[in-house]
C-alpha cells in the first residue's frame, strides 16, 4: 500500500514537473516587444567590472528596443556582486553609454540581488519617474518567471526576450530549463503562502 502511495506520488510530482517545465518553454516563445514607457533589464552579474556574456546580450537587446523607438527610457537592475565596488546596473550603464545609449535616459536600480529584487525596486523607480509601463528584458527561458513577478509588483509587464541569448548548447539550454522549472515552482509555492496569510491574518 505504501509503495503504491510512493509510487503515485512521485508519478504526480514527475507530472507537474513536465507541465512546469513544457509551459516554461512555450512561454520563452512569445515575444510581446511593443511601445512601452520603459523597458528594464534583469541582471546577470558581472566579471571584472564588465557585464557577463548573458548580460550583455541583454543590454544589446535593451540597446535595439530603444533604437527602434519602442522605448525612451532604460532601467538597469543589479546590487553590488561580491568582490566589487560599484553595482551591476552601474556597469551596464558603463556599457550601453558606450554604446552610444545617452545617459540622460537610464536609470539604475542599485539594491538587488535577485530577480523579484530587481522587479520590485524598478517598480519604484518607475512610480518616481510616472512610467506606467515596462518591457521586461531577459533570455527567453527567464520570461515566464519574470513576467509573474512583474505583475506580482504591479507592473504592466510585457515579455521582450533577447534574440541572441549566449544560452545555447542542449546542455545550457537543459540546465537553465531545470533551474527555471525548479525556481518558478518554489515561487508559485510561495505565493500561494504568501496570499493566503494576507487572507487568514493571525
Amino acid at each position: 500500500m505504501k509503495k503504491r502511495i510512493f509510487i503515485a506520488l512521485v508519478g504526480f510530482l514527475l507530472s507537474i514537473a513536465c507541465i512546469t517545465t513544457n509551459s516554461i518553454y512555450t512561454f520563452s516563445q512569445r515575444d510581446e516587444t511593443r511601445t512601452a514607457d520603459c523597458a528594464i533589464v534583469l541582471g546577470a552579474g558581472v566579471n571584472n567590472h564588465v557585464p557577463s556574456a548573458v548580460f550583455r546580450e541583454r543590454l544589446n537587446h535593451a540597446i535595439y528596443i530603444y533604437q527602434q523607438g519602442y522605448v525612451g527610457t532604460i532601467i538597469l537592475t543589479g546590487g553590488i556582486s561580491p568582490g566589487n565596488t560599484i553595482s551591476d546596473a552601474e556597469i551596464a550603464r558603463r556599457y550601453i553609454v558606450s554604446q552610444g545609449i545617452p545617459d540622460e535616459i537610464v536609470l539604475l536600480e542599485e539594491k538587488s540581488s535577485v530577480t523579484r529584487e530587481n522587479l520590485s525596486n524598478a517598480k519604484q523607480i518607475m512610480d518616481s519617474h510616472h512610467l506606467y509601463n515596462a518591457l521586461i528584458i531577459s533570455d527567453p527561458l527567464h520570461m515566464k518567471r519574470a513576467i509573474i513577478m512583474a505583475k506580482d509588483s504591479n507592473i504592466e509587464a510585457f515579455s521582450s526576450p533577447t534574440q541572441t541569448s549566449q544560452i545555447k548548447s542542449t546542455y545550457a539550454l537543459l540546465r537553465f530549463l531545470s533551474r527555471e522549472s525548479f525556481y518558478y515552482t518554489g515561487y508559485l509555492v510561495r505565493r500561494v503562502f504568501t496570499v493566503h496569510k494576507i487572507s487568514n491574518p493571525a
